[in-house]
């Protein structure tokens, strides 16, 4: 159905490695793949096998958790998205101190695989949306900082002039229009 390879860290994992827990669903215990070092596996990728067919309208979405936290999802495959490698943003640990048995084995993060229903998943390109993020990072540090030159200080206030935004955007675009390598530069 599916494999899974741990980029610089495994070679191709099949799914037998993960245990299922019911038809649509996989957990792979990363206790037994890497021990308390679970955070230091940043990506995964992720592969539809040519033996499995995955109905049109479905997903096979992969979910991360750290002890103590939920599954947050990291992205999926498709039949028109057959492979992806996917960031693992570990949610922080719950904080909470399981009750356990002596002899009970320890709590451990996990990831979890399942055959979901498309329309129901986030947007797939969790990437792109990273990439978004840090560009209006950029974009409003490169405002704020513009800004800050022409302020002035009034008590505890920050006094601007009332045309700052409109000196800003024309300056950003005739920046842009220049030199095109200029918005690259807000990607990284």
């Amino acid at each position: 159905m599916f494999g899974v390879v741990f980029p610089n860290r495994s070679f191709p994992i099949d799914m037998s490695t993960f245990a299922q827990i019911d038809t649509f669903h996989w957990i792979l215990d990363m206790n037994t793949f890497v021990g308390e070092a679970y955070d230091q596996i940043r990506e995964i990728c992720i592969f539809l096998l040519n033996t499995f067919t995955l109905p049109a309208d479905k997903a096979l979405a992969v979910y991360v958790q750290s002890p103590g936290s939920p599954f947050v999802f990291c992205g999926a495959v498709t039949l028109a998205r057959p492979s992806a490698v996917l960031s693992l943003n570990w949610p922080e640990s719950g904080g909470q101190m399981e009750l356990m048995a002596p002899d009970a084995a320890p709590v451990s993060a996990k990831i979890g695989i399942s055959v979901e229903d498309l329309a129901s998943l986030p947007s797939l390109d969790v990437a792109a949306e990273k990439r978004i993020e840090r560009l209006a990072m950029k974009v409003g540090e490169n405002l704020f900082n513009y800004m800050q030159s022409f302020c002035g200080v009034d008590g505890s206030k920050l006094i601007v002039p009332m045309d700052i935004l409109d000196r800003w955007f024309k300056k950003f675009q005739e920046r842009a229009k220049r030199d095109p390598e200029y918005l690259k530069g807000f990607e990284l």
